[in-house]
């Protein structure tokens, strides 16, 4: 898998943890939503950056005053056809004010990233070879009129058909 943010593939400095897997002396670590809810107190404690994986379906409402203590959320799709984890960024960035690290990992595809994106993602784990082979060639899939609302409040300026919006963030 390869880390694309900010338009490149990067190094990930992050280590994804299992259920039972041992927590390392250092280094950012991402566990599972549960994991961290039963380990609080230890993980705080390490001294070093830690992240949660959402799974589809997990609530993070509950967790929201202690949002930002967490330098990166993970949200996980399952299958590209999974949407659920677009509302859950889109409620983490707007009713939670989360303003750390949004990761999209499993099935990303090519043609999801700039809603992604729109949604409060910024950063995407990639395993799908196409989608993996397009961005190393520079190529972005483009969307160029929207009907969601976007995250950006410039995108549909007062006294404009806010339905109607054009697309100036990728």
């Amino acid at each position: 898998m390869a880390l694309f943010k900010d338009g490149a593939f990067i190094e990930d400095a992050w280590r994804m943890l299992g259920a039972e897997e041992p927590l390392p002396a250092d280094g950012a670590v991402v566990v599972p939503l549960a994991r961290w809810r039963a380990e609080r107190g230890a993980l705080a404690g390490r001294g070093a950056p830690t992240g949660v994986l959402v799974l589809p379906g997990e609530a993070v409402e509950d967790i929201a005053p202690e949002l930002a203590g967490l330098a990166l959320i993970a949200l996980a799709f399952p299958k590209y056809t999974d949407g659920r984890a677009y509302s859950t960024a889109h409620r983490l960035r707007t009713r939670c004010s989360y303003r750390g690290e949004l990761r999209a990992v499993g099935d990303v595809l090519l043609d999801q990233l700039q809603l992604m994106r729109r949604c409060g993602f910024d950063s995407f784990e990639i395993s799908n070879p196409a989608t993996m082979a397009a961005l190393q060639r520079g190529h972005l899939a483009g969307v160029s009129r929207f009907y969601q609302p976007s995250l950006d409040a410039s995108e549909a300026p007062a006294g404009t058909r806010p339905w109607l919006r054009t697309g100036s963030r990728t």
